[in-house]
C-alpha cells in the first residue's frame, strides 16, 4: 500500500495496490498489522455506508468531539468526491488549514482523517457511494458540524455554493469562529 502525507500533519492518503486480470482486479484496502508496521494504529470499529444520489451533495463538516471521537479512514465504491479535512486542534501550527483530496471509485484512494480534524465531502458524480470506517461508534451527544461554506476556512469545494445538497444539520452548522473546538494540538507531530 501506497502512504503518502499531506500538507496537514497525520491526514494521509492510502492507496491500495490493485491485482487486475481478466475478472477485474482485488485490493486489499485495510490491514491492521501490515499498516501498524507503517506507523498507522488504529483500531475501527465501525463501517459507515452512505450514498448520495445528486452530484453536489456536500456533507460536512463533521466531527465526533471527545471522549467519543473517531479516526476515520474514507474511500469511494462508486462515483466520486472530493474529499476534505480541516485541523480543528487548537495550538496547532495548522490550525484552521484544510486539504483536499479527490476520491474516486476508479483511483481507489483513500483519507486517513484522525482525531482533531473536521471532515466533509461533495460529490462530484450521481450516485456516489462513500465507505468509511471509524475508531469509535456514532454517539449522537457528542456529534457536531461546522458551516461547510465557512468564510474562514475558504475552501475551495469546486461547486457553486447555491447548488449544493445540504441537509438540515449541515445548512444551520455554525461557524469555525463562533466554535470552541473541544480538540487541542499535542505538540507532537
Amino acid at each position: 500500500m501506497q502512504i503518502d502525507d499531506t500538507a496537514l500533519p497525520g491526514v494521509k492518503v492510502l492507496t491500495p495496490r490493485r491485482f487486475e486480470d481478466a475478472r477485474g482486479w482485488f485490493s486489499e484496502t485495510w490491514n491492521r498489522e501490515t499498516l501498524r508496521g507503517r506507523g498507522i494504529d488504529l483500531d475501527f470499529v465501525q463501517d459507515n455506508h452512505s450514498l448520495s444520489r445528486p452530484a453536489g451533495t456536500v456533507r460536512g463538516l463533521h466531527f465526533q468531539r471527545p471522549p467519543r471521537a473517531q479516526d476515520k479512514l474514507v474511500r469511494v465504491v462508486a462515483g466520486a468526491i472530493l474529499d476534505v479535512a480541516v485541523d480543528a486542534r487548537k495550538g496547532s501550527p495548522t490550525y484552521g488549514r484544510w486539504v483536499a483530496e479527490e476520491l474516486s471509485a476508479e483511483n481507489g484512494r483513500q483519507l486517513l482523517v484522525p482525531i482533531g480534524f473536521l471532515h466533509g465531502f461533495v460529490t462530484l458524480r450521481p450516485d456516489t457511494q462513500v465507505v468509511y470506517k471509524c475508531s469509535d461508534v456514532y454517539a449522537p451527544d457528542c456529534d457536531g458540524a461546522i458551516a461547510w461554506d465557512d468564510p474562514t476556512l475558504a475552501i475551495d469545494w469546486s461547486i457553486d455554493p447555491a447548488t449544493a445538497v445540504l441537509s438540515d444539520k449541515d445548512r444551520v452548522a455554525p461557524r469555525f469562529a463562533d466554535w470552541d473546538s473541544p480538540f487541542t494540538w499535542d505538540g507532537a507531530e
